[in-house]
């Protein structure tokens, strides 16, 4: 199935998308370090839904790590990353600890100066062209914390500091990252969205029934800021992996 560009790929369960999806980021890293010197630089998604594509991605064999750099695309606003709230912490757990990067690029959501921290991270992407993503998808069609009222298509800053709606911060309590809406921060640091289309390639896995209409809107509505995910349709190498609970609308 195609949407757009986007090329779309349905498992019977999230288990199984998650190893064809890891095999396939795999084969692609491995493309990637043949035909480059130096290393690649990768843009890797935190939340829960990303597990297992993070596990057997981990478990790929013939993967040189030491040539690779990692990076991840949103950050709470004032959360250490050591806590285990945080998306550092989260990828320090599934990936970064689990093989032997090149280097970790993590946004620091306590920084003294937020802006100066988002300009910094900004450079570290322009100084490390980005090669993969690896991403999902929001129960509002966010993609990385670009929510409807504040994705921009056409955003002229890599990184930004944006306030996250409702339903973004409900999303953290159904997936058990916090107990209820109150405790979820209200601001983050984000990649926008020309950030992660910049990338060559584009692997984006969404499992579960909860995100099964922001699957269907992504799929079926024009490209439109009011549904982040549409702008995934526009880019020439991008893959949407899903099961048959996010499936489900379609």
């Amino acid at each position: 199935m195609v949407a757009g560009k986007l090329k779309v790929s349905i498992y019977e369960n999230r288990t199984q998308m998650g190893e064809e999806a890891a095999k396939e980021v795999a084969k692609k890293i491995k493309a990637l370090l043949s035909a480059k010197k130096g290393c690649i630089n990768i843009i890797f998604a935190a939340a829960p839904s990303q597990k297992e594509l993070l596990y057997f991605l981990s478990l790929q064999q013939g993967i040189d790590w030491s040539r690779i750099n990692g990076f991840h695309m949103d950050e709470y606003i004032g959360i250490d990353e050591n806590a285990s709230q945080s998306f550092a912490y989260f990828l320090k757990e599934n990936i970064f600890n689990r093989v032997p990067f090149n280097k970790i690029y993590c946004i620091n959501g306590n920084a003294e100066n937020i802006n100066e921290e988002c300009l910094r991270y900004a450079n570290l992407l322009n100084e490390n062209p980005t090669d993969i993503v690896c991403m999902g998808i929001g129960e509002n069609t966010h993609i990385a914390f670009n929510d409807p009222h504040t994705a921009d298509f056409n955003d002229p800053l890599l990184v930004k500091v944006v306030t996250l709606d409702e339903a973004s911060r409900q999303q953290q309590v159904h997936d058990g990252c916090f107990a209820e809406l109150g405790d979820v921060p209200t601001a983050a640091i984000t990649l926008t969205v020309p950030a992660l289309l910049q990338a060559n390639a584009i692997y984006c896995v969404v499992p579960g029934k909860n995100k099964a209409i922001a699957v269907h809107h992504t799929l079926h509505e024009e490209m439109d800021e009011r549904y982040p995910s549409t702008a995934l349709k526009t880019h020439p190498n991008a893959a949407l992996y899903l099961d048959k609970d996010s499936a489900g609308r379609l």
